[in-house]
């Protein structure tokens, strides 16, 4: 694989070795002409622009095809803002990073595809830190794996914060409205910011009308809000 981007002048473009899996440069970048074969190793390749498109590199590397990025059906360039962004919340960038205050302890990562659910269950059972469920898509509940943890973890209540109150958040608390609905739900409305405002206002006014308490920080860490919960068995 091999990374490109398209910042040069006259339409250049430039590729170095590209590692998927950990979504970084391996190499050098060298322009694109003759020599990208040796420069990426080989003929036809392929390539992540900085806008998040792959770039098909045939073995005419001068004509390079555009087309959209897969599984990350949320991503593109240029994006509608409505059910596509630009790169945003990318493994291993400030933008995903957590204030110290909300920081996970001891993560156990689950990845979207299906596991053994039998072999997952034992996991989580064991294991004694926060869980991290990673996603291609604004629902969590897009991760195969999210119900048999839930069906481990059973719990009563779930308290919810975070950005966008109208994108993950939404897709957050209406799946939990429609898989888990005797799940007690707590949204910090001044913990979470929308992309559309009036959009956002509606969303609120409908979640409590559905039953989803909505509260504020200071119920939560000076009100002892998860303590009373914990204490009450939710």
């Amino acid at each position: 694989m091999a990374r490109a981007t398209s910042t040069l002048p006259s339409g250049a473009l430039q590729a170095a070795a590209f590692d998927p899996r950990h979504l970084r440069t391996t190499g050098a970048a060298a322009t694109l002409a003759e020599s990208v074969r040796q420069a990426v190793r080989g003929g036809g390749q392929g390539a992540v622009s900085e806008a998040g498109a792959l770039v098909s590199l045939p073995e005419d590397p001068f004509n390079p095809t555009l087309r959209a990025p897969p599984r990350h059906r949320e991503l593109a360039a240029p994006p509608d803002l409505r059910q596509t962004f630009p790169e945003h919340c990318m493994r291993g960038t400030p933008g995903q990073a957590k204030i110290p205050e909300t920081r996970l302890k001891a993560p156990m990562v689950i990845e979207p595809g299906r596991e053994d659910p039998t072999a997952l269950a034992e996991r989580v059972r064991a294991h004694p830190g926060d869980i991290l469920f990673h996603k291609h898509w604004f629902d969590v509940f897009t991760n195969e794996n999210v119900e048999t943890v839930l069906e481990v973890l059973a719990p009563r209540a779930v308290v919810l914060y975070g950005v966008a109150l109208d994108v993950c958040n939404r897709y957050a608390i209406e799946g939990f409205l429609q898989h888990r609905p005797n799940i007690r739900l707590f949204a910090v409305t001044d913990a979470m910011k929308p992309i559309d405002r009036d959009v956002a206002e509606q969303m609120l006014k409908e979640w409590g009308e559905e039953g989803v308490r909505l509260v504020k920080t200071s119920e939560v860490v000076v009100g002892g809000l998860v303590d009373q919960l914990t204490q009450a068995g939710a």
